[in-house]
């Protein structure tokens, strides 16, 4: 298990949603001592934190969308992003 400060930013959505997912099965099941729930806590908290960004990133490309006159889609505009 990483670092709950390990940087974040290169893990791709699907390996840090995993990698919650096995967090909160290991601390459902009461098996960690104190210590290590709590730091399994603070790094899922993270973890959580990321996600939200990236599916926040993903909405708002999403709604960048253009639609033409027709309500059809008729490309993309750039995304800002700051």
């Amino acid at each position: 298990m990483a670092d709950a400060k390990t940087d974040l930013k290169a893990v791709p959505f699907e390996t840090a949603l995993a990698e919650l997912e096995k967090i909160v099965d290991q601390l459902e099941k009461g098996q960690v001592g104190l210590e290590d729930s709590i730091k399994l806590y603070e790094r899922g908290e993270a973890l959580k934190k990321h996600c939200d960004t990236l599916l926040k990133s993903a909405e708002a490309r999403i709604e960048k969308i253009a639609l033409g006159a027709d309500g059809k889609p008729r490309g993309t505009e750039p995304l800002d992003v700051e």
